[in-house]
């Protein structure tokens, strides 16, 4: 793999019409692929497509917005132990349309997920977005994790700051890095304060594509323009940085 997009849905609906498209298009460039779920079907979806491709793997989980929902926990259990599923996730907190009670139940519904990762020792994917009026879902995703985590985290699509990205480091997990750094300047100074071995690339596709493909369907092939422009933020040699932060998901995640 020369390049990695650890965090994209090409299970959703927008690929439909040319699925099969977009992954060639990804493997002809060496691109690695993990898709993540975000509910019970499109979990079972994304090891679907793991298990018919090479470089390519899944999570499990329900995302945050989706935690007041019913569902069979179980089968998410049963996921979990499946090999080609490399994280549980995209799980955690999401405060910014949320009301107190919505708040509650996804605290609860993100510690089964940090119990399930322990229970089957893989790491965690994190969806962790502030809400209004300061409310910080970072401090509170960390202090979770001290208190019932026992496996690493990779906080996705990272929007926090400095000190957020400090909380996150001293806990031994990583950050990862969407399309907006190729158009927004807001968080160069969170992607060259982190750690080269904490951060990593990912498209949250088919959301945020990058530059210059900005207000198109985003697709892991665009991993290139971001991770090129992480490296150029940074000031890193790319025969350097794109290596490691391929390394880093390797690691990360067992691949």
């Amino acid at each position: 793999m020369k390049y990695i997009d650890i965090h994209c849905h090409l299970q959703f609906p927008e690929y439909d019409a040319d699925r099969e498209g977009a992954i060639n298009r990804a493997q002809k460039e060496e691109i690695g692929i993990i898709n993540v779920g975000t509910d019970i079907p499109m979990s079972e979806k994304a090891i679907e497509l793991a298990e018919r491709h090479e470089n390519m793997w899944a999570t499990a989980a329900i995302h945050p917005n989706h935690a007041k929902e019913i569902f069979d926990f179980s089968a998410l259990e049963d996921m979990a132990k499946h090999p080609k599923v490399v994280a549980i996730g995209e799980c955690g907190l999401d405060y910014f349309h949320s009301e107190p009670e919505d708040m509650e139940k996804q605290r609860e519904v993100f510690i089964q997920h940090i119990e399930l990762a322990n229970k089957v020792n893989k790491p965690l994917m994190l969806h962790i977005r502030n809400g209004k009026d300061n409310l910080n879902a970072y401090r509170e995703a960390v202090e979770i994790l001290k208190g019932y985590s026992r496996v690493r985290a990779n906080f996705h699509f990272f929007a926090g700051n400095i000190e957020d990205l400090k909380s996150i480091v001293d806990l031994n997990c990583t950050v990862s890095f969407t399309g907006v750094v190729t158009f927004a300047r807001n968080y160069d100074e969170v992607l060259k304060s982190a750690p080269i071995d904490r951060i990593m690339s990912e498209t949250d596709a088919p959301y945020v594509a990058p530059v210059p493909n900005r207000g198109k369907r985003n697709e892991p092939l665009f991993i290139k323009d971001i991770s090129h422009a992480m490296a150029s933020i940074r000031g890193e040699d790319e025969s350097v940085f794109l290596p490691k932060i391929v390394d880093n998901a390797r690691k990360m995640f067992g691949i």
